[in-house]
């Protein structure tokens, strides 16, 4: 030990140095403490929270509608809602709806098979019909092209102003087909028929939109007409016959086994033509098909080997990842038909064994050059007598010497013999298949009504009629199949096509009463398979501006938006088509993500009858609970209602508008005022919401006055500071008011449809109305929009609820707010922070002082008003990580973790390698190692080493592909206050220093004042940021109890390895069986396959 030079070892100095040390760090605290005094703080806060509180009820008129609404509370009837009884009613009027358009479909089938039977083939029949593309198309003469002709179209409004033909259809006819085949040009004369039908269909029901009828044949009869537009090929790929609605409607639920023969005889355009006829098959494949692809030449070779020994979903995601796989196979070795098939009987029997099978088809589709024997032992052993499973061969290549023995095994198992020869022969002979397995329908005459689950279509002319600025939008479609009915071919069980009608998610919208859910409650609807056919938090679209899709849209989990029901409780029940109810908390975000809303909400769920959809309500618990009726005269109501400044939601029915063309054109108001006459027994409105809008307009109508005056008043506002006030009241109905012109609006998009989430919409309240809602009453709520841009452009907003009655549980009757300029807010803020309480006025600190920094929060850490103006709208952990940090370890504020499973993560994208393919083996080996490397770490540290890990891959990826969006799961953060902390001091031990700082609430409002002590550097502390994490899914070892079961482990992960996308595939796998999305725990037996499966 080293001694003092002058005290060695004395007692009496170890006391003087002790001594010395206590008194500086007592100072330094003593120092600090006493830098930024609470009561200093509390002064300013005080202060602006006083003067924002003043500004923003005299100008929002909140203190005047709350007395308004004070005067009628003894004539108002405030009642529980019941939501059992809702959701119910509401499944009712949704079932009603889908009826309609089923009739619709059984009226054309009836018609098609009536025309068909009375109509006898001529193989010489010329007739000329209009060819979708070739209408109004002329040749260099300027005489009309075959099959095209004069075809008036006129632009209709029902329509998005598309110009269509409500009187005819038109014919398209596959680019890869003969316009004038005889079996189209047969099938074109007698679905003619249909030309009356549709128009009486739609005559009958006119919110009706596209018609049509998909043959068999491959043409497609489109109503109202339209003209089609090829793509820059000059070739319009589109072919009915692969939509998703035909093939559910022409066949059933089937389980499907893929054998593809990559024995060395199958190489070169044989492999490729093999590899584009497993990917139609897939094609063919809906939601609710599950199948599995194995190659095989003299062993099996799983395509996905973590689906070894099961099928899984036929979903898109998985279709899709199938398809990648198919480029990895290559041809060599000797074909051994008999083990494939041997496989393939095993697993479709083990499957249907787990009660997740199909009971109704089973296939095996055989794709080979040639089979050198029959295999009936095979088929005895398996099939006979029963001939459950259908075979299917597919003979590629133009020999025929092996063609005998595939041609037996068809008709010896019912199935159907094809051979394929080229490229171009692909598409026609695959769909030969779906007429063998439409057979017993098309025998027992069952015309069941399919509805598809949620899908955009963007590769028909009608989907332009859905997209807006927004982009395209949702649909469902119900399709019904068409048979021959004639007498000589009953039996053979002759598919002639299917019909179908969309049906936009919207129009299901309408049906919801928005006002009777409250304010953060919704309605949502799902599938048998779980997936979502309507939800407010269903994101399919991405991109700014013109919106995309996502890859995985149609295929969203209930649990993927409902992620805190851990249990999935909701979603099988509904998935069961139960009647219940179901409770627990919730995180919803909103704006944009960037905060939190933490509700408890009551769930409310049934099953809608003649349909495979299950509908529920979730009301939030308190004010949500609660609905109060008002009463006014017609008279006075419609007086107050017909204000100009007065608008209804545009996206609520009040009155349906469009069940007839002569309502089309009414507003929703002139609509009321209509239904309100009397005169227009033909208009159909909602009395109830009616009566209610007609209340909230004449309660609300002071307010106009009020605005009025306060604009006259030149001395009032004279800096425009304050540029809008607003209100909103629970029937949708909003009154806005200016205070400067509108050019001199500083954000002109607040309360326009470009504001999505700033107005009332079919899904949701505004969320300055919500926001407001949970604030405490008489309070009001701050924000910053985030897309208002620059210094210039930036505005705060300022909201408060209004409530019925002062008792805890009152339902909110309204919300009111101002728009005004941030550089006003924030003048005021600082004008507010020069004041002190000293009789000398020389203030102890000031904002102004260098030594410290002065913030203005919200309730969710973002910074409103800061001396670095880059810094407002940004999270508070980004501009002070140190004290937000200590801001949570105190409980001023708390972190809530929130879930994304429809996030897009940046990737790279590699190059198509094949000398990579060839060292497959290779790598897939070293991955391994790698793969238990790093459990035993993750075990040891719980330390995610894959972004390092596979660096390589990213750095190679880089150099040889380019980035794109994919699907991905991501983590990521909300911060927000704690509502009984008021006030806090806090000190940060940043090492050489101590950094001290002060928090304030902002009185009547959701702000906070943090004054910070700027003189103690804490770099050492890592910004907080919201930015999401990407969740990786890695393979655990958690189920291994012996050494010995390490060998088959690994055997299992050197396949498993082979793909570096694995890791999110096996997610994506998971998926379409529900598992736990957090942490996935692989089974001894195989590592891919998740041991929590639940069946469908």
């Amino acid at each position: 030990m080293q001694r003092h030079p002058s005290c060695g070892v004395s007692s009496a100095c170890l006391f003087v140095l002790l001594s010395t040390l206590t008194s500086r760090i007592t100072e330094v605290e003593t120092t600090h403490q006493s830098s930024i005094p609470p009561a200093v703080v509390k002064l300013w806060a005080s202060a602006f929270g006083g003067e924002m509180k003043s500004i923003s009820a005299k100008y929002s008129g909140s203190q005047l509608l709350q007395k308004k609404y004070k005067e009628f509370e003894r004539s108002v009837k405030v009642e529980e809602i019941d939501g059992l009884w809702l959701v119910k009613r509401l499944a009712e009027d949704m079932e009603e709806m889908f009826h309609k358009k089923a009739q619709a479909m059984q009226r054309l089938v009836e018609a098609a098979e009536e025309a068909h039977l009375q109509h006898e083939e001529d193989p010489d029949l010329q007739y000329e019909y209009f060819n979708a593309v070739l209408i109004n198309e002329v040749d260099e003469e300027g005489n009309s092209v075959e099959l095209g002709g004069e075809f008036i179209l006129q632009p209709n409004d029902h329509f998005n102003n598309l110009s269509v033909n409500l009187s005819l259809s038109v014919v398209q006819v596959p680019t890869n087909m003969y316009n004038k085949d005889s079996a189209i040009v047969n099938g074109v004369y007698w679905s003619e028929a249909l030309n009356k039908v549709f128009v009486d269909n739609f005559e009958r029901d006119p919110s009706l939109i596209w018609q049509y009828f998909g043959s068999a044949k491959g043409f497609f009869r489109q109503y109202p007409g339209i003209k089609w537009k090829p793509d820059e090929h000059g070739v319009i790929a589109f072919d009915c016959r692969n939509r998703k609605w035909y093939i559910q409607a022409a066949t059933s639920p089937k389980d499907v086994v893929i054998l593809v023969d990559v024995s060395g005889s199958m190489k070169g355009l044989r492999l490729t033509i093999a590899r584009q006829t497993v990917s139609s098959i897939l094609d063919t494949l809906g939601d609710d098909d599950f199948f599995n692809i194995i190659a095989f030449n003299e062993e099996l070779h799983y395509v996905e080997p973590c689906l070894n020994g099961t099928l899984v979903q036929a979903d898109v995601a998985n279709k899709d990842h199938f398809r990648e796989h198919l480029d990895k196979l290559f041809a060599q070795g000797i074909g051994m038909l008999d083990i494939a098939l041997t496989e393939a009987f095993t697993l479709l029997g083990d499957f249907n064994d787990t009660g997740r099978g199909s009971e109704c088809s089973q296939a095996i589709m055989l794709v080979t050059d040639g089979a050198v024997d029959t295999y009936d032992a095979i088929f005895a052993k398996y099939n006979w007598p029963e001939r459950k499973v259908r075979i299917f061969p597919y003979l590629i290549g133009r020999e025929s010497a092996f063609a005998e023995n595939l041609k037996w095994m068809a008709c010896a198992n019912k199935g159907y013999f094809t051979q394929i020869s080229t490229l171009a022969d692909v598409q026609e002979n695959v769909m030969e298949y779906l007429h063998v397995l439409s057979r017993p329908k098309v025998i027992d005459r069952e015309h069941d009504t399919v509805w598809t689950e949620a899908y955009i279509d963007n590769t028909l002319p009608q989907a332009q009629k859905l997209e807006d600025g927004q982009g395209p939008v949702l649909m469902t479609t119900v399709a019904m199949p068409v048979f021959s009915t004639k007498n000589e071919t009953r039996n053979h069980g002759i598919l002639l096509g299917v019909v179908g009608t969309d049906v936009p998610v919207s129009e299901l919208l309408k049906a919801i009463p928005k006002y009777k859910l409250g304010i953060h409650g919704y309605a949502f609807a799902i599938t048998n398979n779980g997936y979502i056919l309507t939800h407010p938090d269903l994101r399919p679209l991405y991109g700014d501006g013109k919106k995309r899709r996502k890859p995985n849209y149609s295929s969203v989990d209930l649990s993927e938006v409902e992620w805190e029901d851990k249990d999935d409780t909701l979603r099988n029940a509904m998935v069961n088509r139960k009647t219940g109810t179901f409770s627990m908390e919730v995180k919803k975000s909103v704006d944009k993500g960037k905060r939190v809303l933490v509700l408890h909400n009551d769930y409310y769920y049934t099953d809608i009858k003649g349909t495979p959809f299950s509908l529920g309500v979730a009301l939030s618990r308190g004010h949500g609970k609660f609905f109060f009726r008002g009463n006014v005269t017609v008279e006075e109501g419609l007086h107050d209602l017909e204000h100009p400044d007065v608008a209804l939601a545009d996206e609520w029915t009040y009155c349906n508008t469009d069940e007839h063309p002569e309502h089309r054109y009414l507003s929703q108001i002139e609509a009321i005022g209509l239904y309100l006459s009397g005169h227009e027994p033909h208009l159909h409105c909602d009395k109830e919401l009616i009566q209610e809008v007609l209340f909230d307009a004449v309660v609300t109508a002071p307010l106009e006055a009020y605005w009025t005056s306060l604009v006259l008043n030149k001395s009032e506002n004279s800096d425009k500071g304050v540029e809008i006030a607003y209100l909103g009241t629970r029937t949708g109905l909003s009154r806005i008011n200016l205070f400067v012109v509108p050019d001199e609006l500083t954000n002109q998009d607040f309360l326009t449809a470009e504001d999505k989430e700033g107005v009332f919409n079919a899904d949701h309240f505004p969320l300055w109305y919500k926001r407001a809602a949970e604030q405490v009453p008489g309070t009001f709520v701050y924000s910053l929009p985030f897309n208002t841009g620059s210094e210039n452009k930036s505005v705060v907003l300022a909201s408060t609820a209004i409530q019925l009655l002062d008792e805890r549980k009152s339902p909110i009757a309204a919300a009111v707010g101002i728009q005004m300029k941030l550089e006003f807010f924030q003048r005021k803020f600082w004008t507010a922070c020069r004041q002190c309480a000293a009789l000398d006025g020389k203030c102890s600190i000031s904002c102004d002082d260098e030594d410290i920094n002065c913030y203005l929060i919200d309730n969710n850490g973002f910074v409103l008003v800061a001396e670095d103006y880059t810094l407002t709208g940004k999270f508070f952990g980004d501009a002070e990580g140190a004290v937000m940090s200590k801001l949570l370890q105190m409980g001023s504020f708390k972190r809530v973790t929130l879930y994304d499973y429809q996030a897009l993560c940046w990737v790279f994208s590699e190059s198509s390698d094949s000398g990579h393919t060839l060292l497959d083996p290779y790598f897939a080996f070293f991955s391994a190692v790698k793969w238990i490397l790093t459990e035993l770490v993750i075990f040891l540290v719980e330390f995610n080493l894959y972004s390092w890990w596979y660096s390589d891959v990213a750095v190679k990826a880089q150099r040889m592909g380019r980035s794109m969006q994919v699907p991905c799961d991501t983590e990521y953060p909300a911060f927000v206050s704690e509502r009984t902390i008021k006030e806090n001091t806090g000190n940060v031990d940043c090492g050489s220093c101590i950094k001290s700082f002060v928090i304030q609430q902002i009185p009547s409002s959701n702000l906070f004042m943090v004054v910070v002590d700027n003189k103690c550097d804490c770099t050492m502390f890592e910004p907080i940021t919201m930015d999401p994490v990407e969740i990786i899914y890695i393979l655990h070892m958690g189920m291994v109890e012996r050494m010995d079961e390490w060998e088959e482990v690994l055997f299992s992960v050197y396949w498993c390895l082979l793909k570096n996308s694995l890791i999110h595939y096996c997610h994506h796998v998971a998926k379409s069986f529900i598992v736990s999305k957090l942490l996935m725990h692989r089974s001894v037996d195989d590592p891919c396959t998740p041991t929590a499966l639940v069946g469908q």
